[in-house]
């Protein structure tokens, strides 16, 4: 069977922003093998960031994930963040990415996240046995690397411009919601209840 995309296909972001949306089950009667063995890790990072768009565009955090095979080079799982599209408190890029890869061995895969993983993403990948992590971006957030490190884990840096201006600009219109994101609601009350006693005192003080 014919398949739309080919290993004489280009590899550009409207290519891989197909790749992206379209469900991880229907790519092999899209996708040729030949054409993932043409992607490098930059191109995998980029399907990432078109995941973690989709994710701001429906409101949601924009960090997204990716999960291929280390041989074939074939997206086993991808996702994005969706606190907000499923009222879902802890389905990151990388645990949405798994959980669409299902029951893998994945000491044979690499997962992509356009975002250093906190330490509940990085309990799963180290859990999970990966072989190796990708992180799109350490400058927005950064600090479970040494941790992965130091379990084995190989783990490679490559900053997605992209994706870390998307990162920076939600960081600065949804505060809040950054902030439940990493530590929860109760994290937000207590930003809240701070700035409330700040302003209090500033107010004594004039």
């Amino acid at each position: 069977m014919a398949r739309l995309i080919t290993r004489a296909s280009l590899v550009s972001d409207e290519v891989l922003n197909v790749i992206a949306h379209l469900p991880t089950k229907s790519l092999s009667a899209v996708v040729e093998d030949a054409f993932y063995r043409k992607l490098h890790d930059r191109d995998f990072m980029r399907i990432a960031v078109l995941l973690a768009q989709k994710s701001y565009d429906e409101g949601g955090c924009p960090i997204g994930g990716v999960v291929i095979d280390n041989k074939t080079r074939r997206i086993l799982g991808k996702g994005h963040n969706t606190l907000v599209q499923e009222s879902h408190p802890y389905n990151h890029g990388e645990t949405s990415a798994i959980r669409d890869a299902g029951r893998q061995d994945f000491s044979k895969t690499t997962i992509y996240t356009t975002l250093s993983p906190c330490d509940v993403c990085a309990a799963l990948i180290y859990m999970r046995g990966f072989a190796r992590v990708v992180v799109g971006d350490v400058t927005n957030a950064a600090g479970n690397e040494a941790m992965l490190r130091a379990k084995g884990i190989a783990i490679d840096v490559l900053e997605d411009p992209i994706g870390v201006a998307l990162y920076r600009k939600y960081h600065k219109e949804k505060p809040d919601q950054e902030v439940e994101d990493w530590k929860g609601v109760a994290a937000v009350q207590a930003r809240h209840k701070r700035a409330i006693r700040r302003s209090h005192n500033g107010k004594r003080s004039i």
